[in-house]
């Protein structure tokens, strides 16, 4: 088999393209993997379900849920959500996820809305 350097060329390129690309998605993945791992070892310490929580909050406020998530708040381990109601505006509601309790409850105008959405994207550009 004859090998001349625009084959060599070819191969050469082809293979740089591969491991850039297998570098790129090995970056995302342990990225996934950062933001995955918290949680992770929050779930291990919480006694209720995030379903039953949601069903908790969804009793004391109806509407649409826009975001939920398993953190910590002041100190205690809660499930956060923030919940479209009829109005339109927001209600953040925290269920404490050992003893499904209601922990917070408030109504966020939009420009305390805003605020929280720039700090919950200042706070994972971090992570």
């Amino acid at each position: 088999m004859k090998v001349n350097n625009k084959s060599i060329s070819k191969l050469t390129f082809l293979s740089l393209v591969f491991l850039g690309v297998m570098a790129a998605s090995s970056v995302d993945a342990s990225a996934q993997e950062r933001e995955e791992k918290p949680n992770a070892k929050l779930a291990k310490k919480a006694k209720i379900t995030l379903e039953q929580a949601r069903e908790i909050a969804l009793k004391e406020d109806s509407g649409t849920v826009e975001s939920e998530e398993l953190e910590k708040e002041k100190g205690k381990l809660v499930y956060s959500f923030d919940i479209r109601n009829a109005k339109g505006t927001i209600t953040e509601i925290w269920v404490d996820a050992k003893n499904g309790k209601l922990v917070h409850k408030s109504e966020e105008d939009a420009t305390a809305e805003a605020k929280e959405k720039a700090a919950d994207m200042k706070k994972k550009g971090k992570n």
